[in-house]
């Protein structure tokens, strides 16, 4: 039985080095809805479906983020379509790729594309409508390369 009753997210925080830099990462790039910046100017809050994504500039914590392997990451749900586009606008933009994953079981299930922002932020497009038995194209196939 739990002690507390949390109620939900009020937002995820991330922390990024150059907070104009992420704004155009996930705002033009991502598509998530600016929402605006917080009073300190150095927190910029998003939208996306329900949920509210901080970014918080920090340019001295960004020396060690790309270089954790505990699988820490940020995921956001997109369309199939989304994400044969974002692979391909991924490749364009030279957007770092860790890995693509075509996964059948487990709780969160579809193809995944692991991948990093600017400031080393490991992320992930999940498109959950992929199921075992469907293609499974490798990244560069999903590129046009």
């Amino acid at each position: 039985m739990a002690i507390l009753n949390v109620e939900g997210v009020t937002h995820w925080s991330i922390p990024v080095n150059n907070l104009a830099e992420a704004e155009e990462f996930y705002g033009e790039l991502l598509g998530l809805t600016p929402v605006g910046r917080l009073g300190n100017n150095v927190m910029s809050c998003f939208n996306v479906g329900d949920h509210n994504i901080l970014l918080c500039e920090s340019p001295s914590a960004g020396e060690e983020r790309g270089k954790d392997d505990s699988g820490a990451h940020h995921s956001f749900t997109v369309s199939p379509e989304t994400f044969e586009l974002a692979c391909k606008v991924f490749h364009q933009r030279n957007i770092r790729i860790e890995h693509l994953t075509y996964r059948a079981r487990g709780v969160f299930t579809g193809r995944e594309l692991y991948f990093y922002d600017p400031s080393g932020n490991r992320l992930e497009l999940r498109d959950p409508t992929w199921v075992e038995g469907m293609p499974e194209p490798p990244y560069e196939e999903l590129t046009g390369a």
